[in-house]
């Protein structure tokens, strides 16, 4: 089989990976979770999981006919270190919604055009409309991260970013906008091990980049410019959540449970909805511990 970039992945893997990082991976076992800091030992039962998805999707269904009727405007931002499950879980939210209001934005790389624009500029366009659900599957916080991680930006432009993105989010809440901001994390063998699977499955090497494999020597900076940025950006109108996502099903269940907890929607039932797990959803501080 022919892997995607050199085996970039696989070669990391065996010759530059942290030694316990690879004996945990080495050493998993089927439903184990491989972060040794994550609050379970083992994923979430497959039949539990599905319960509570079903009854959440049928609150987003709610939710969205909600947001239509009384011409709501809902922005879902999502970010999160590579393979934290971002496309899974947004996968999961849209499902059963919609299409005509619901969309969900995926940018690539700026054009030079829209590189020399203000920075925010592009994803204005993307703003949800009214009677509109729009999730953002990464979005103006990758000069936070990624771009500083990669070089992509200056210290200068970085910090320019900083000081106008609580002004920028505030600006989006006062025109009407509710802004649900959404972190998701993960464990370093338990992101190595979600690398190394797709490398070998031809249906999801797509999902892989160069970033990917250069980023995997890079895991102290991406926590110290993820640290930064969920401090610096943290505000009481547009707060983070930050998701533990080591366990998929967890993860996309409590995602889906602190988005519909936010919004007072029509024939909501909180019965349905469910407690949110603090070991798992939380704010920033979930982050840091």
């Amino acid at each position: 089989m022919v892997l995607p970039f050199d085996g970039g992945i696989s070669r990391y893997f065996r010759e530059d990976a942290p030694k316990e990082v690879r004996k945990a991976i080495e050493n998993a076992g089927k439903s184990k979770i491989l972060n040794p800091d994550f609050p379970y030992d083992d994923r979430w039962d497959k039949d539990e999981y599905e319960d509570a998805l079903e009854r959440l999707q049928l609150q987003l269904v709610r939710m969205q006919s909600w947001v239509k009727e009384t011409g709501q405007r809902i922005a879902i931002v999502f970010e999160g270190r590579d393979a934290a499950g971002k496309g899974g879980t947004i996968k999961r939210i849209r499902e059963n919604l919609n299409p005509r209001n619901t969309k969900v934005v995926a940018l690539s790389k700026p054009t030079e055009t829209e590189a020399d624009q203000w920075y925010f500029q592009r994803y204005i366009a993307h703003l949800p409309a009214k009677g509109e659900l729009t999730i953002f599957d990464r979005s103006w916080y990758n000069r936070g991260v990624v771009e500083h991680v990669f070089g992509f930006c200056t210290p200068e432009q970085r910090e320019r970013w900083f000081s106008q993105t609580p002004e920028f989010e505030q600006m989006l809440v006062d025109e009407g906008i509710t802004l649900i901001k959404i972190w998701l994390n993960v464990g370093r063998a338990t992101q190595l091990k979600r690398f190394l699977d797709r490398e070998k499955d031809p249906l999801k090497q797509w999902k892989l980049s160069w970033i990917d494999v250069e980023g995997l020597a890079k895991w102290d900076a991406y926590s110290a410019a993820i640290g930064e940025t969920l401090e610096r950006t943290h505000t009481d109108d547009a707060p983070w959540t930050v998701i533990r996502s080591d366990d998929k099903r967890r993860a996309r269940v409590q995602t889906i449970r602190s988005i519909l907890h936010r919004l007072d929607y029509t024939h909501k039932d909180e019965k349905a909805l469910g407690p949110l797990d603090p070991e798992i959803a939380g704010g920033p501080d979930l982050w840091h511990a």
